[in-house]
């Protein structure tokens, strides 16, 4: 579904990712997690072309992301992409957040637009708000909102950049309720979280990265049950993210 080969990529003279490689197959839910600033944004950016990288290449359905004739916009709409800040349109209601795209990019009409959008809206529990604006919402229904977006152009994978960090720890579960769902429906997801909740209950993979290296890249019962095997940075990380 997803590979990385060798992706390095730099900011000016500051490189950010070195020699990334890794897999993601049809259905395998995927935990990036890592220090702030160790490249884990970057790298599921570089997926979807929202970064550009200057070395290595990713393959998307066996589609080169990096290949200068490949079709960015036919290719977003394969890859569903939710930000830790919502992204919403707020002079659109929630309704008309989901069409819109369905409307410019896939060509649907208003009626089978407006028919996804209330179905999906159904599923993450916010039907009776879709003539609500975003600012009419919590942060919590705002993420909500923008899954549903992303899941109404019908997208072969999901890529999450930590989808709870901006939200009170109030409204958490209810996003990482969703996400559990559709990780049990067989949805493709890559997640950058610090959630290792969520990472033990649904991940088929953990990926650990510091200084733009994946340091770590295994199952999650060896990630958190095998812990002599990990690196020591690895070993010092989990000791400070998760509880006591």
């Amino acid at each position: 579904m997803i590979e990385l080969n060798a992706v390095s990529k730099w900011y000016g003279h500051t490189q950010v990712l070195d020699s990334c490689s890794t897999s993601v197959t049809n259905g395998e839910v995927v935990v990036i997690c890592g220090p702030s600033g160790s490249g884990k944004s970057t790298l599921i950016k570089v997926i979807n072309g929202l970064e550009p990288f200057q070395k290595g290449e990713v393959l998307v359905e066996t589609i080169s992301v990096n290949a200068p004739k490949t079709d960015m916009v036919k290719l977003r709409a394969r890859i569903g992409m939710v930000f830790q800040s919502f992204e919403l349109f707020p002079h659109l209601t929630v309704l008309h957040n989901l069409m819109l795209a369905q409307v410019k990019v896939l060509k649907r009409s208003e009626s089978e637009a407006a028919c996804r959008a209330e179905k999906l809206l159904d599923r993450v529990g916010l039907l009776n708000h879709r003539n609500k604006y975003p600012g009419q919402l919590s942060g919590g229904q705002q993420q909500r909102v923008a899954i549903a977006r992303a899941l109404a152009m019908d997208p072969v994978a999901m890529l999450f950049d930590e989808p709870t960090s901006a939200l009170d720890p109030e409204m958490v579960n209810e996003v990482l309720d969703v996400m559990i769902d559709l990780a049990k429906e067989g949805m493709t997801m890559m997640v950058v979280t610090h959630e290792m909740g969520f990472a033990k209950k649904v991940a088929d993979r953990v990926i650990f990265m510091d200084a733009g290296k994946i340091v770590e890249d295994c199952s999650k019962t060896e990630f958190f049950d095998n812990l002599p095997a990990r690196t020591e940075r690895t070993q010092l990380f989990l000791s400070k993210i998760l509880p006591h």
